[in-house]
């Protein structure tokens, strides 16, 4: 990295969650390409390990245990990032709670407590963020934000309600934010990942429920986390300088397709690639 310039020289970021899988994925592209990054996760030494790997690349960050759904907490985060690196220019709000489905379930069945702490730090969070980042930005002359939704944001289910509920109302604070502040040079984007395989992820999903939610790809592999950062990186650049207000899946095809399609719906193409209708019926993965 050292010697290299990327589409984030001289740029600050802020990046929550960033102690593992999408946020820490998202931390090391920023700084692979030059910007310095504040690393902001709930897990100090999380935070601590990843600011460590940056810097072991030649990169500049600053690692801070914070739990975003408290507002003094928020304002410290950015007084920090406001000392120790005179501003910020990018934030990637990825801070998000998921629970098992065990406890987020159909609309009768969740728990409440659950929906309050879902709703506090994927929603609350976000939006403290954002009012913390937003002064300084205007300030600066602009700024890019990008917040973590979902596919779960887009499409029903028959559990994760909380979780879901708080990612489609996510997408409609990027709507509102983009919109009232793109004069100010601000643009706000939201990512909705599908099937990324984090560490988080695995542990939470067994091979049977991998298999169903693969069956319904379009695309061969799970999605990583270097994929979804990749896209970020690329809406927070000036490569996306006309970009603002939208919601970007990043789902592998999952919410692109006919409901059939898992069911054997795809047997057309298969039968014209030489298939048999009993192959063609069956998993692909």
């Amino acid at each position: 990295m050292e010697g290299t310039m990327g589409r984030f020289e001289g740029k600050v970021a802020v990046v929550t969650g960033a102690g593992a899988g999408i946020g820490k994925a998202c931390a090391l592209a920023i700084a692979r390409e030059g910007g310095r990054v504040v690393v902001a996760d709930i897990d100090g030494s999380a935070a601590a390990a990843c600011t460590a790997q940056i810097a072991a690349e030649a990169g500049h960050a600053l690692a801070l245990a914070i739990d975003i759904a408290e507002a003094q907490a928020v304002a410290a985060l950015f007084e920090r990032a406001d000392r120790h690196f005179g501003g910020v220019d990018l934030l990637v709000n990825n801070a998000s709670a998921m629970h098992l489905t065990l406890r987020d379930r159909a609309i009768l069945d969740l728990d409440l407590a659950v929906w309050d702490e879902t709703m506090a730090t994927n929603l609350r969070g976000t939006l403290l963020c954002c009012r913390q980042a937003i002064p300084g930005m205007i300030v600066r002359g602009g700024g890019a934000i990008v917040n973590m939704s979902s596919c779960q944001g887009l499409s029903g289910d028959t559990a994760l309600t909380s979780y879901a509920a708080s990612k489609a109302a996510m997408n409609m604070v990027s709507a509102s934010l983009a919109t009232q502040y793109g004069h100010a040079q601000i643009r706000c984007n939201a990512v909705a990942p599908g099937l990324i395989m984090t560490e988080r992820l695995v542990a939470k999903l067994d091979e049977c429920m991998q298999r169903h939610l693969r069956r319904h790809q379009l695309l061969p592999r799970v999605g990583r986390p270097e994929d979804v950062a990749a896209l970020v990186a690329f809406l927070l650049s000036e490569d996306a300088a006309f970009i603002t207000g939208q919601v970007v899946c990043i789902d592998g095809g999952m919410l692109a397709h006919v409901p059939t399609y898992a069911d054997g719906g795809n047997s057309l193409s298969a039968r014209s690639s030489g298939e048999t209708a009993e192959a063609a019926q069956s998993p692909r993965y």
